[in-house]
């Protein structure tokens, strides 16, 4: 019997798009369940529920372009929003409609068999639990709740205090985890890309295919989670068989973001990278994409995600309105008002396939299909310890950019820079790492490895982005939930100063030296000054450079011993208000004084 599933990411801001829900939606579809994935406000997709249920009932194709006032009725109750809609405030469509407020006002909310919701990073616990206690309320008596995720699988037993749902802890990576008649192991199972067109958010990384072709690594590393989340090291999974169905389905994608942990233990790497070649990543890899009106047309016939494919192609349909002239508009708008298919609430596949003669050569004039460039990108990087001439000499066969290398401690830059150096040798120019800080780390010590990858950028003639990431304990009960960890060598004024300056970089530091040097200072004294920086002379370098900024540093630096202690004992805790600092000593407060900016 066929169930009715829901899946939902919580409503935060992430970069890639939840793997393991696409997985689930695969293994649910394949056992001929209706699936239906949601990220965002839950109030809101509570009341677009029933404002679909609403229209099915009404049977008014008149009603379809009114969609967006019905849903804010249902949420709002707000009389206003259906002025709009003729002779419609006294009859019995509204008197019916009335009824669907009174269910969203006391949570009676259509119903799923199976509700799962994904968890990330412990620090947005809040949000992911009061998802996940929402959520409930879209969950048939006797139905099923699935939590699972990062979050869930380290703090499993907060999870459940929190919510009284027991969550999945770690991979579905054997058969019957979820239903004991299926033998798919469903974490090799290939992605469901088309849930994604069934929402709003638009991932930062797109257009890719998303895979893994090992699980786990080998090190115990401290400060890292993966051992907790993936602890038996699998150093090979096909993935040729998952880029064909992807393929298939969904249309040759740009890139492909393979999320493995530590690639280079693998005893099977040379095949992994002849696998990635083969799949059409080999060096100067080019791709033709596919039409994706042709993509959401044929799935549209063939039934597949009804729902996400009629949404893309109203999506669509929008898009090549924008290119049309005015007259043109007005036409367009018409015939698609006639077939009721303005919004994807209402609109059915017949009706889309009587317009496709109509949107198809449209579609096809206005946006045209372009040989592009595609890359590979091993995203969680690779293990300098693990660096050699011939694996890097290998890694070279494929078209990767960047190759991301771990750089987690000052004390590993000799083998870090060997790595870099291999890279370059081999022709891989554009490079990326992570750089840990805030752990036990000293601060010199993530100047020193950014300003490392600077002379390499010069020496070498390679790009090296780097990307400082701070660390916070995952399951420690003080932190988890927020970012406030602050290591044993750091203090809240440094991680705000460093924080101050990424924003102006966007979280990543480049190649160039005088932009460095501006950033983070000429060397280890000008960084200490910038740490030690007002806040708004950082943000706001330009403007306060030669006048405040230079006055705050002379009388900073003129501070007597025992002054600059005090001074830095207040500095180090960050918080300034609006009013300044009273310590008795006028010179100690004339210098305190600039942090009130």
């Amino acid at each position: 019997m066929s169930r009715k599933v829901l899946l939902i990411e919580p409503d935060y801001s992430n970069k890639y798009p939840p793997i393991g829900l696409m997985k689930l939606a695969t293994y649910y579809r394949n056992r001929g369940d209706a699936v239906r994935f949601f990220k965002g406000d839950l109030k809101l997709f509570a009341a677009q529920l029933l404002c679909e249920e609403f229209l099915t009932e009404a049977s008014d194709p008149k009603l379809g372009k009114y969609v967006p006032k019905l849903v804010e009725y249902i949420k709002t109750g707000k009389y206003s929003s259906l002025e709009a809609i003729p002779h419609f405030r006294n009859s019995a469509q509204c008197n019916a409609l009335k009824m669907y407020r009174c269910r969203y006002k006391v949570d009676q909310y259509p119903q799923f068999d199976i509700v799962g919701v994904t968890t990330l990073f412990t620090f947005y616990w809040h949000n992911t639990i009061d998802t996940i206690n929402y959520a409930k309320k879209f969950c048939v008596e006797g139905g099923r709740m699935l939590v699972g995720g990062i979050a869930s699988t380290i703090l499993h037993e907060q999870v459940f205090y929190e919510t009284g749902v027991r969550p999945v802890e770690g991979l579905l990576n054997q058969s019957g985890m979820l239903d004991t008649d299926s033998d798919e192991i469903i974490d090799e199972l290939p992605l469901d890309y088309s849930i994604l067109e069934e929402i709003d958010y638009s991932y930062p990384a797109s257009n890719a295919y998303f895979a893994y072709m090992t699980r786990g690594c080998p090190r115990k590393c401290p400060f890292c989670a993966v051992p907790r989340l993936e602890p038996v090291y699998k150093d090979y999974i096909c993935l040729n068989e998952q880029i064909q169905q992807a393929t298939k389905r969904f249309g040759p994608q740009k890139d492909l973001l393979l999320m493995d942990n530590n690639v280079l233990a693998s005893k099977n790497f040379d095949k992994i990278v002849d696998e990635i070649r083969d799949c059409g990543f080999e060096r100067g890899a080019t791709y033709v994409p596919e039409s994706e009106y042709d993509i959401a047309i044929r799935n549209l016939k063939e039934g597949y995600n009804i729902r996400a494919y009629t949404r893309k192609l109203v999506t669509l349909y929008d898009r090549i309105s924008g290119k049309l002239s005015e007259s043109e508009q007005a036409d367009f708008y018409l015939k698609r008002e006639e077939l009721n298919i303005l919004y994807a609430e209402v609109a059915t596949p017949e009706a889309i396939n009587t317009f496709d003669m109509i949107a198809r050569p449209l579609y096809e004039k206005y946006f045209k299909c372009v040989k592009r460039n595609r890359y590979i990108d091993f995203n969680q990087g690779v293990d300098a310890r693990l660096v050699t001439d011939e694996n890097m000499k290998k890694l070279a066969e494929i078209n990767i950019r960047p190759l991301r290398i771990a750089f987690d401690h000052y004390s590993m830059w000799k083998v870090y820079e060997k790595a870099v150096r291999s890279a370059a040798k081999y022709g891989i120019k554009d490079l990326s790492n992570y750089l840990l800080y805030n752990f036990e780390d000293h601060p010199d010590e993530l100047y020193l490895r950014m300003r490392l990858n600077i002379d390499l950028c010069e020496e070498l003639e390679v790009t090296i982005y780097s990307f400082p990431m701070k660390y916070h304990p995952i399951d420690d009960p003080e932190y988890f939930q927020n970012r406030d960890y602050i290591g044993k060598n750091w203090n809240r004024k440094f991680i705000r100063s460093v924080q101050a300056v990424l924003n102006a970089t966007k979280g990543k530091v480049g190649r160039g030296k005088a932009f460095f040097q501006e950033a983070f200072g000429e060397n280890i004294e000008g960084f200490h000054q910038i740490l030690w920086m007002p806040e708004a002379f950082i943000i706001h370098r330009f403007k306060y450079k030669d006048n405040l900024a230079a006055e705050w540093w002379d009388k900073f630096s003129a501070l007597s011993p025992d002054q600059l202690v005090k001074v830095k004992e207040i500095v180090a805790l960050n918080q300034f208000g609006c009013s300044c600092y009273e310590t008795g000593d006028s010179v100690i407060d004339d210098v305190l004084k600039y942090y009130s900016y």
